[in-house]
């Protein structure tokens, strides 16, 4: 005779939002005139970096079990009904 396993409702974790950011590109024209005049320019560089890091858990778990007997036989020596 064959139990069936037990199995219990399903565990629903609430969902991991991740974030998504979206950009577009947007150009402003300036216009410098000039009339006999120097005009300096200075440069703002604005460097944006997004550094992204990614793990992974890698879990594993043993169990003994100390069964009192002569050990455990491979098949019944009979069929099961």
């Amino acid at each position: 005779m064959h139990c069936l396993p037990n199995v219990t409702a399903p565990i629903v974790h609430p969902p991991r939002c991740n974030v998504l950011h979206h950009f577009e590109a947007t150009i402003v024209p300036h216009i410098h005139p000039s009339h006999t005049m120097h005009v300096y320019h200075h440069l703002y560089e604005h460097q944006h970096y997004f550094p992204h890091t990614e793990s992974a858990v890698a879990q594993a778990a043993n169990r003994h079990l100390y069964c009192p007997g002569p050990g455990p036989m491979p098949f019944p020596p009979f069929p099961l009904r």
